[in-house]
């Protein structure tokens, strides 16, 4: 049965949700669903799906107090009489988005990316509305019940990676070329933002406790953040000035994961983690902390190593084991690769929200 579709996502770039955004309406095409995509003027997301054929409306949201979307959306509603609406994203997205469906009597599903927790009011106000709340790992649905979602709404998608354009990355040899690296140098990534609970200080101090490895290693930090000017002064004043390079947000990113040693993410908080979904696609093996998510993205001895939270010592040991012992980087990296086919691919994350149309507009 196919059935017209309305997705909302209010961000401007395209990476994270609205990455998903565009998996996602790809793989239901593919199954014979219609999907149209609301979005803010000028998004990425939109701008791509446009040139991919599909129906794109600018009308917002623009943030959380844009309480003119509530309007705007009901009347696209009216007009697109979709079969149902599904809100990808917060600033407005959410909660405003909910309440638009509910109003024009659409059924709304919800997804949720983040693992931040909610005030129990707020939740109680916000999650009322849609008739499913999609968590995008097990670690966000465990938040969502402790601040009282509704249990009965709530289903779980992973999210999903286009492994391909992680699987022709540049050589060893390029990386430290475009990089400024020593030649033989052993190479870390982190792609995260710059902000803290991705835990760079924590990484930076295991780093700094590494330096007399007989291949002390080179760590690139990709994204961007308002943490960079400070994480610069901290790698300086830990004398890993020359050891600690910041990338910024790259657009060749797929380029050059595949060509790093080991990624690390060393995280205090986090929903799921695709970079680390991208990492294993690029058969890289992953250190990184076992909370949230991540434990569902980096299983511990067949994609990567866990450590815990805030532990700089299991951190640097874990760094360390993978340093000297290039057999198992090479283990973990191909199974790595074999996880991702088996449970993050695209098409699976969109037979899982497609499962959950069916389950509102075709019960039985």
């Amino acid at each position: 049965m196919s059935w017209r579709l309305l997705h909302v996502e209010a961000g401007m770039h395209l990476y994270g949700g609205a990455q998903q955004v565009l998996y996602l309406i790809r793989e239901l095409r593919e199954l014979q669903q219609h999907s149209a995509l609301v979005c803010p003027k000028g998004a990425a997301v939109g701008v791509q799906a446009r040139a991919e054929g599909f129906e794109v409306f600018e009308i917002g949201p623009d943030g959380d107090l844009d309480l003119g979307f509530i309007g705007r959306l009901r009347k696209l509603i009216r007009q697109q009489q979709p079969d149902l609406v599904h809100l990808h994203s917060r600033r407005g997205a959410d909660l405003l988005g909910s309440i638009a469906a509910h109003r024009e009597g659409c059924p709304a599903v919800l997804s949720r990316r983040v693992d931040n927790p909610e005030h129990r009011l707020l939740a109680s106000f916000k999650y009322r509305y849609p008739q499913r709340i999609v968590s995008i790992s097990e670690g966000i649905q465990r938040v969502l019940e402790d601040c009282g979602a509704p249990r009965e709404k709530l289903r779980v998608v992973r999210s999903a990676v286009d492994p391909a354009p992680f699987q022709q990355p540049a050589s060893r040899e390029q990386l430290r070329l475009e990089f400024g690296l020593p030649p033989a140098s052993f190479v870390i990534g982190v792609v995260a933002q710059l902000i803290p609970r991705k835990g760079h200080r924590l990484l930076f101090e295991a780093l700094g406790e590494l330096r007399d490895e007989p291949e002390a290693p080179q760590l690139i930090c990709f994204g961007r953040g308002p943490q960079e000017q400070a994480l610069r002064d901290y790698a300086s004043e830990l004398g890993l000035a020359q050891r600690v390079h910041f990338a910024g947000f790259r657009t060749d990113l797929a380029r050059w994961v595949g060509a790093l040693d080991l990624v690390a993410h060393p995280a205090m908080m986090e929903g799921l983690g695709v970079s680390l979904l991208q990492a294993s696609s690029a058969g890289v093996p992953i250190v990184a902390s076992r909370v949230g998510g991540i434990p569902e993205a980096v299983r511990d001895g067949v994609n990567g190593l866990l450590v815990a939270v805030n532990d700089r010592a299991g951190l640097r040991e874990a760094i360390r084991q993978l340093m000297v012992n290039p057999q198992l980087r090479q283990q973990l990296g191909q199974q790595g690769r074999e996880l991702i086919a088996a449970e993050f691919s695209t098409a699976v994350m969109a037979r899982g929200n497609l499962a959950i149309y069916r389950e509102l507009l075709a019960p039985g």
